[in-house]
């Protein structure tokens, strides 16, 4: 295969080859190596690409259906999938994190009972607790009936159903990127499930003759959740369970508890924080409005899956560094993805903030009031950029109470800045709510970062010396 240096020749003049032959060398080294570094190399490169296209596919998925349900039918279904992918999430309480980090482990050293025992009793825990959970929800739509707006209630009721296997799901991504099964961790969330709501809501509207509405998008999303979990499931025990081999299983729940739950606290947070806005939205204003807010955000994540690409292909290289007792690549690391992520980031958030309306323009007539949104929420967006995957650094150096307790923080002023400013300002007090918490957040994690670990995050500051964890500054 001819290198990708040889390729850009062609087309790029030879002063800046000079400049550039170190980055294509790198490139080479990631495509073409066969060592540790190199597989490690490719796994973030191919999750890099999967979240550049799940964010054009996401995005574009979402126009279909506005255009398809109208603004109204819309905000309904846009708020039941949020409900229905934080509880979800949440409802693992972390044993999908428990998987990443004690299945390599188990593996390495061969305690292959261990691994068959967690690779069971992960599936298991996830489909229990998520089932208790919506047990409990179909209770309170019942008690609570008269309190829910009608338009939400038999929605919400359907979306229950999603609750099981979206926690199978977690549980399974978590699988997946703890056997180094990238595409089997990312693929089935973040690509064929967005294009199957769009496949099974087609097939309900033209050859049912149901209505293009809510109560049948959100049919479609659990048709949907329910197909690609199944596969995965079943591509995921063939995989994995033939490496864990067959034989007897040990169990030892307290101690997957013990790690899984102050990372989950950090995980749940963070889940809370990037989408209780929208919730706040639809509990003070009609789904029209949700639509329109949601619409916003969308666009924005255009600009934002720039921060989750990083924070995903970099947190294994953070513990590598901090935990291998090299102080000096740790910070030039965290340094460089600090680069990474705000500089995109910016051109993007430039890029989206000139063609905004357009692009909103794309989910129907009246979504193009979403625009004036776009300013205020993305000063929140380049807040979290310009310190970088801080709170991956936090959690990967053992510092992730600290990191639970500013998202904490940051949920509670989100929410109370929503219920003060949207009943004032509507769509405009939430996106200030938004955007104050995002600034908060950001400034909190980078004061954190410098006062355990030494780290300046801050992509206009100067160089530091990373200390070891829990040394105050």
């Amino acid at each position: 295969m001819p290198s990708t240096e040889r390729m850009a020749g062609r087309w790029i003049s030879a002063p800046l080859m000079e400049r550039l032959r170190p980055a294509f060398a790198g490139i080479d080294a990631v495509l073409s190596g066969r060592g540790e570094k190199a597989v490690a190399g490719r796994i973030a490169l191919f999750a890099f690409s999967v979240r550049v296209v799940s964010a054009m596919i996401a995005f574009f998925s979402q126009v279909v259906l506005a255009r398809w349900m109208g603004s109204a039918e819309y905000g309904v279904f846009v708020f039941v999938l949020v409900a229905a992918v934080i509880v979800g999430g949440l409802s693992c309480l972390g044993f999908q994190t428990a998987v990443i980090r004690f299945a390599p482990e188990y593996r390495v050293t061969q305690q292959l009972d261990l691994l068959r025992g967690i690779l069971v009793t992960s599936r298991l825990f996830a489909l229990a607790s998520s089932g208790i959970i919506s047990l409990l929800g179909l209770a309170a739509l019942w008690l609570f009936q008269d309190s829910v707006p009608h338009y939400y209630l038999l929605p919400l009721v359907i979306g229950v159903f999603c609750l099981p296997v979206m926690a199978l799901g977690e549980v399974l991504d978590g699988t997946s990127r703890a056997h180094a099964l990238a595409g089997l961790a990312l693929l089935p969330t973040f690509i064929a499930r967005p294009l199957l709501i769009i496949a099974y809501m087609a097939l309900a509207v033209e050859f049912t003759g149901l209505a293009a509405d809510a109560v049948t998008a959100v049919g479609s999303l659990v048709a949907a959740t329910w197909t690609t979990t199944l596969v995965q499931l079943f591509m995921v025990r063939r995989t994995t369970d033939r490496r864990a081999g067959s034989g007897p299983r040990r169990i030892d729940f307290r101690t997957w508890m013990a790690m899984a739950l102050p990372i989950f606290l950090v995980e749940g947070f963070f889940n809370l924080l990037t989408n209780v806005d929208i919730l706040m939205v639809g509990h003070f204003l009609p789904p029209s409005d949700v639509a329109i807010y949601y619409a916003s955000v969308k666009t924005l994540a255009l600009v934002h899956f720039v921060y989750f690409a990083v924070k995903a292909s970099a947190a294994q290289r953070f513990s590598h560094y901090h935990h291998a007792g090299e102080p000096l690549a740790f910070e030039s690391f965290v340094r460089e993805t600090i680069r990474w992520t705000f500089w995109p980031s910016l051109a993007m958030a430039i890029l989206i903030l000139i063609g905004g309306e357009l692009l909103l323009g794309l989910f129907g007539p009246s979504f193009d009031a979403g625009y004036p949104l776009l300013f205020i929420l993305i000063i929140g967006v380049l807040a979290r950029a310009a310190v970088g995957p801080a709170e991956s650094v936090l959690t990967m150096s053992g510092e992730q109470k600290a990191c639970a307790a500013v998202y904490f923080m940051t949920i509670l002023l989100n929410i109370g800045l929503n219920v003060m400013l949207i009943p004032l300002y509507g769509l405009y007090g939430a996106a200030f709510a938004t955007a104050l918490a995002m600034i908060f957040e950001a400034t909190s994690l980078a004061t954190v970062a410098y006062r355990r670990l030494g780290l300046k995050m801050f992509i206009f500051a100067g160089p530091s010396r990373a200390r070891p964890s829990g040394e105050d500054g």
